[in-house]
């Protein structure tokens, strides 16, 4: 079984022989390819060369052709900021009212980064697409409104809510058209990535966004292909109504326990991935903090469907002897178990390096106390006499 086959069956809570592993490789790709991010988001070479080296050498099931959730609003005429080491952000909003949606032109595939994404999905197709499941990552619909609008989306949602789920409507139409295109290149595997869903409470979820994603998946599903939601920052009180949309999978970040999305994958008959921590294990940590954390994920991960992955966008630096030390804990079982007795007791080593505090001498630790809160006192009072002080001066200068 490829890591392909493997990972489609994963999507459909079919029974597989090991977990799979989706790494979300993005602007990590620039680092392997050791390029910054901004060449490398633009150059259909670069992203096909870069997506194909990172999946050989972390030994992927699945790997998105690009993770950048600002293609459709800079071929929609956004603005964007571009930073050394990271995909870029939206720096203008063109939607001065909501209603403003109905004069938009269509998502134009001929502009943007659209044609070199093109490119670059047709190679990735090409060269491995038969053995690794090529995910095509589009901006999720309430994502790609507060892209156009900006913030006062959310004063829209309040004070013009008809005009709120029409312009959804349209987003759900474009995000749609976003999904064909990577199929129409060889994708196998869509991900509605809509991190703004953590924003938001359950009823706004249900009434702007929860159609809007379903619509999206039926457009998937209707080439024949598997859909994923996959949402960044906590999204906890979101999970069971991300569960009822018609998406196959949903996957979280660090933010969710895993356990809980577990029971509502299984009571929804959903698959489900993460959620190794970006931050602490794979770019700051050890092999041994990615190892453990992998393993965290695949014993709260068990039964059908689960798919082990990162919590979103892999950042540029991430060391890649940890990405590899957490595929390993995926793909080999004896690695997995010598690492539960090895790296834990290893991890530990710290601890005698700790000098606990002397809780047997109250007295000395009160003493303390009582020193530190003085000394706050003072700082205190000094403030606030420069604060008056401050207040003087300018009736003084007014009394001028």
């Amino acid at each position: 079984m490829t890591g392909k086959e493997l990972l489609l069956y994963a999507l459909q809570r079919k029974e597989t022989p090991r977990t799979p592993w989706l790494p979300y490789v993005g602007v990590h790709g620039a680092s392997v390819m050791g390029v910054g991010a901004r060449n490398y988001l633009e150059s259909a070479t670069l992203i096909a060369e870069g997506q194909e080296k990172a999946a050989a050498l972390y030994r992927a099931d699945g790997i998105p052709v690009v993770f950048d959730l600002q293609m459709e609003a800079e071929a929609l005429g956004c603005d964007l900021a571009w930073p050394d080491d990271g995909p870029p952000s939206v720096a203008s909003h063109p939607l001065a009212a909501i209603t403003d949606i109905a004069a938009m032109p269509a998502l134009d595939f001929s502009k943007g980064r659209y044609p070199l994404i093109a490119e670059a999905t047709e190679a990735l197709a090409a060269a491995i697409g038969d053995t690794v499941a090529l995910y095509g990552l589009i901006a999720g619909p309430f994502t790609l409104l507060s892209h156009l609008r900006g913030s006062e989306l959310f004063l829209d949602m309040l004070m013009n809510p008809d005009e709120t789920l029409a312009a959804m409507d349209w987003c759900a139409e474009t995000a749609s058209r976003a999904a064909q295109f990577y199929l129409d290149y060889g994708a196998a595997v869509i991900g509605i990535v809509d991190p703004m869903i953590s924003q938001i409470s359950v009823e706004h979820f249900e009434y702007y966004v929860s159609r809007a994603i379903s619509k999206v998946a039926d457009a998937v599903h209707g080439r024949d292909a598997f859909v994923s939601l996959f949402v960044c920052g906590d999204a906890t009180r979101n999970l069971e109504a991300m569960c009822m949309t018609r998406c196959d999978n949903i996957s979280v970040d660090e933010n969710v326990d895993l356990t809980l999305l577990r029971a509502l994958a299984a009571k929804h008959s959903k698959s489900y991935g993460g959620n190794i921590k970006l931050t602490t294990a794979l770019l700051l940590g050890t092999m041994d903090d990615a190892r453990l954390d992998a393993i965290r994920c695949l014993d709260e991960g068990t039964g059908p469907g689960f798919i082990l992955a990162p919590g979103c966008d892999l950042p540029f630096a991430t060391p890649p002897a940890n990405l590899s030390a957490a595929a390993d804990m995926a793909l080999d079982p004896e690695q997995r178990e010598l690492a539960r007795q090895t790296a834990r007791s290893g991890n530990m080593d710290w601890l005698n390096e700790v000098a606990l505090p002397d809780y047997d001498g109250e007295e000395a630790v009160i003493r303390s106390l009582k020193q530190i809160i003085t000394q706050l006192e003072k700082i205190a009072e000094y403030a606030r006499q420069l604060d008056e002080e401050e207040a003087g001066c300018k009736s003084n200068e007014a009394s001028y």
